[in-house]
């Protein structure tokens, strides 16, 4: 069992801790946590997954996403005692230690990032896409990327690297492009 904060083993000013098993890129865990404790909070700080950004606290930009239960929701606004018995998954559980994810060698081929900072939800948010919809439509990647903000790109690259993920991840199954 992991303690968010190792310094304080113990809390001494009265505040409740409530004990959390999730599962993190594959990785059963178990914490304690403040209930008060945002999601994104708890995978930077307490679990050193620094992947997940923070930029609005308002599910405004989209940086924080990660995926819950395959779905991709916004860490900034969930307490991490919702994710109690579920699946989180963070870019850093996207690629093994020797590939990257379709979706990430997409976003190296064709540009699709710029300072980086909203890459990991842009990320997580295509990857729930192509699960769900293995032959987008631009149309469709950017509906689904509305709720990721990006301040540096047009978005075309981002969308081109989509498409192109689509595309391998369809080769992959034996799929006709």
């Amino acid at each position: 069992m992991t303690s968010l904060y190792d310094e304080v083993q113990t809390p001494t000013d009265g505040v409740p801790t409530r004990r959390v098993t999730m599962t993190v890129n594959g990785e059963k865990r178990t914490v304690d946590v403040e209930p008060r404790l945002l999601l994104a909070h708890l995978l930077r700080q307490g679990m050193q997954l620094t992947g997940t950004h923070v930029g609005c606290d308002t599910t405004s930009c989209g940086a924080c996403t990660v995926l819950f239960d395959g779905r991709p929701v916004k860490s900034c606004t969930m307490l991490a005692v919702q994710a109690d018995g579920h699946d989180v998954e963070t870019v850093e559980g996207m690629s093994s230690a020797s590939e990257l994810h379709p979706v990430q060698e997409g976003f190296k081929q064709e540009h699709g990032l710029q300072c980086g900072y909203c890459t990991p939800g842009m990320m997580l948010t295509s990857k729930a896409l192509l699960e769900r919809n293995p032959d987008p439509s631009e149309d469709d990647i950017r509906w689904a990327l509305s709720g990721n903000l990006c301040r540096c790109t047009g978005y075309q690259n981002i969308v081109k690297s989509v498409l192109w993920a689509a595309e391998k991840m369809r080769a992959e199954r034996g799929e006709d492009a």
